[in-house]
């Protein structure tokens, strides 16, 4: 997999994958409303950048709630989202339930057009992506 590493924070890095042309994101560690809004926002600035259409998102290392945010997220960033060229996002899940939960309400409210699959394991998640 040839990856390059778009941009690092100690919650989050996103890689481009030249392989799949797409966006990786590996999100880390016990996640907040406002860690979320700020690498959610880096995401739309790199997926107008990499004009990509796929984003492979990995929450398999976070724990947290972060709800506020997954509600800014279905009416705000992801009709931003889609208007930037994004159609398919790969999610996969955290193992910790509430941060499930927190994913489950922001594909659950979005009107934004995205095509949104959640995963349990990343393997799943890829294959998915690469159908697409």
């Amino acid at each position: 997999m040839a990856n390059r590493v778009l941009f690092q924070a100690p919650y989050l890095t996103i890689f481009y994958d030249y392989s799949d042309n797409w966006l990786y994101l590996d999100w880390q560690g016990n996640l907040n409303d406002e860690s979320v809004k700020e690498g959610a926002l880096k995401l739309l600035e790199l997926i107008q950048r990499e004009q990509c259409a796929k984003v492979l998102n990995d929450n398999s290392h976070i724990t947290g709630l972060w709800a506020d945010a997954a509600r800014w997220g279905s009416d705000v960033f992801f009709p931003l989202l889609y208007e930037a060229g994004c159609r398919y996002f790969s999610w996969v899940q955290s193992p910790e339930r509430y941060s499930q939960l927190s994913a489950e309400l922001a594909v659950q409210q979005t009107t934004a057009g995205i095509t949104f699959m959640t995963f349990r394991n990343l393997n799943t998640a890829t294959e998915w992506l690469r159908q697409m």
